[in-house]
């Protein structure tokens, strides 16, 4: 059984949290998208105002993936939830427990928060990451329609009168 350890983040991560971000990137066919940089990321997730945390977890000591996220907040429900952004397991590492465990320290993060939610969302063509987390427990929300206003559009939209 291997030996798996999930820690918070420090900014000394950055170029290890880059490195699986284009991992992540070229994984699900978007590498050409990734923009970020260890600057952007040292200030966007370890900067004053940052609403973004990291975890980083290591398989049997080798750094194996991590996960951002962030609280949002429920209206109906009246509490905040949390909100992961990004959860990414090299291929080495899949099958050892890494990502599961990733997902329940999340979890706990969100309990002890006291949040009403813990959500996230996954590309359509991602059977296996869909089949791990039906595995879970976790339900797939149909019945939304993800929205985005990015680069020019979002520009263009900020602009109008």
């Amino acid at each position: 059984m291997p030996t798996i350890a999930i820690r918070e983040a420090t900014i000394d991560d950055c170029p290890l949290i880059l490195r699986f971000i284009q991992e992540l990137a070229d994984y699900e066919k978007a590498s050409d998208e990734v923009v970020a940089t260890v600057p952007l990321l040292r200030e966007s997730l370890f900067g004053p105002t940052s609403p973004s945390r990291a975890l980083v977890c290591h398989v049997d000591g080798e750094e194996a993936g991590f996960a951002v996220y962030f609280h949002n907040y429920s209206t109906w429900q009246g509490r905040r939830g949390l909100y992961l952004e990004d959860l990414y397991v090299s291929p080495k590492h899949r099958g050892t427990g890494a990502g599961k465990a990733l997902l329940r320290r999340l979890a706990q993060i969100a309990v002890a928060g006291g949040c009403g939610r813990f959500e996230w969302s996954v590309l359509d063509w991602n059977q296996p990451a869909i089949d791990f987390y039906k595995s879970l427990g976790a339900v797939p929300l149909d019945e939304w329609v993800r929205y985005r206003l990015a680069g020019e559009a979002l520009a263009r939209f900020a602009e109008a009168g």
